[in-house]
């Protein structure tokens, strides 16, 4: 008996999403006195985050990836610190999603600096 042809990979590949791995840049205050997404900067787009966690032995970097994990609505293994991890600045790697997706789920966080008058 033949099987169905959504069972071969192969041929259904062009149907399957293709999940790209992102880079999302972050200013991280930590003992910010709690775990709190403050908003995008206008002038370069980096995601500002405070944590209530102390720079000491990366306790504020896994705060960072579990708020980010958490406001993405994401698994905590989707997010990765792949920079800056002694540093306020830090780039963090998404998993698992299409950017379209990512950026989708970016633009519903808070922006700072975009009041208009």
């Amino acid at each position: 008996m033949k099987r169905p042809a959504t069972s071969d990979p192969v041929r259904n590949s062009a149907a399957l999403p293709i999940v790209l791995d992102s880079e999302v840049r972050v200013r991280v205050t930590p003992r910010g006195g709690r775990d709190a997404v403050i908003g995008f900067r206008a002038e370069d787009g980096v995601l500002l985050l405070r944590v209530a966690s102390p720079p000491v032995d990366g306790a504020a970097n896994r705060a960072c990836l579990s708020l980010l994990a958490a406001v993405l609505g994401l698994k905590k293994a989707q997010v990765s610190l792949v920079g800056g991890e002694t540093s306020r600045e830090k780039r963090f790697l998404v998993s698992g999603v299409t950017p379209e997706e990512l950026d989708r789920r970016l633009a519903l966080l808070p922006r700072t600096g975009d009041e208009s008058p």
